[in-house]
């Protein structure tokens, strides 16, 4: 198999689950060395209090054929952070590839609640884990990625800019969190740009995760099932469909063409020609526009 990333080092922050474990291990598959961090470890879980821990995250990248490095980090200690950007450092001398996929605010936000009926604290809680941790990650990543040109850095939000632009997205502090995100890949673009790397922001389409699994109570394997009670699902694609696109932007020598760009995981399917597990193309996000948002009946025909 190909391995296109043979010799880089990728650092995945939130690879614990989700989008972010997708991405480490395609970028796993593709050859690289890549660390991966989270709260949640074998010795103690985060808050969400689920299964899944980095070090599981790490032994799927070995297996997928790089090699997977598991370091439990809170990317709101910039303490932290700095020992494992040294770390990094220390042990490869470079980084070609940070992913900011840090996140944790699935249980903070309330869906349709306006600012002065959502609890604060939690909306504020919210933002400090989507937005403070990437900063702090790449004020302190940074400077080793730029120790060679051709660094990419890919802010990880959910919509695109062209949909959130004009979409209210589920409450004040989830819709800043996630249009937020999608200004930094373009702050950095500017900033990383003349100094020879590239930023972009990405979205994955509606994430079969294993959150999202759980909560329409159905598996990978069994995951149609959820259709008769969640008809759109069906454009729904795994983690391993926006992990691809990283791995395609990553291995990518004109990946510059795309510097602060938002991009999705359907629209660089087709740019790559990479597909999801079951080799389809979903289109997520054009999907959402032409069907779901207009009111349509659940039809992917031509999006996936």
């Amino acid at each position: 198999m190909s391995q296109p990333l043979q010799g880089k080092v990728a650092l995945v922050a939130g690879a614990t689950r989700g989008a972010g474990r997708g991405i480490a291990v395609e970028l796993g598959a593709a050859g690289a060395t890549v660390y991966v961090t989270g709260r949640s470890t074998r010795a103690r879980r985060s808050e969400y209090d689920r299964p899944e821990t980095v070090e599981d995250t790490a032994d799927l990248v070995t297996a997928a054929g790089g090699q997977g490095i598991a370091v439990p980090t809170d990317h709101l200690d910039p303490a932290q952070v700095r020992t494992l950007v040294d770390r990094i450092a220390d042990e490869q001398g470079r980084l070609d590839i940070l992913v900011n996929d840090i996140w944790g605010g699935e249980h903070l936000f309330e869906w349709d609640s306006p600012v002065w009926e959502h609890d604060l604290d939690n909306g504020l809680r919210l933002l400090r884990l989507a937005i403070e941790t990437h900063a702090i990650t790449s004020h302190h990543a940074l400077p080793l990625l730029l120790r060679r040109p051709g660094g990419l850095v890919v802010e990880m939000t959910d919509g695109t800019d062209a949909y959130n632009r004009v979409n209210y997205r589920l409450s004040f502090f989830y819709d800043l969190a996630k249009t937020s995100v999608i200004r930094m890949a373009f702050a950095l673009g500017h900033e990383l740009g003349p100094r020879g790397a590239t930023a972009v922001a990405l979205t994955p389409g509606w994430l079969r995760s294993e959150m999202m699994l759980d909560n329409f109570g159905v598996r990978e394997d069994n995951w149609r099932d959820a259709l008769d009670r969640v008809p759109h699902f069906a454009i729904s694609e795994t983690p391993h469909y926006v992990g691809r696109a990283v791995a395609a932007l990553g291995a990518d020598p004109e990946v510059a063409r795309w510097n602060g760009a938002s991009l999705d995981s359907g629209s660089l399917a087709r740019t790559y020609g990479f597909t999801d597990l079951d080799g389809s193309r979903p289109d997520a996000w054009r999907y959402m526009v032409d069907v779901q948002d207009a009111g349509k009946p659940a039809d992917v025909t031509g999006y996936r």
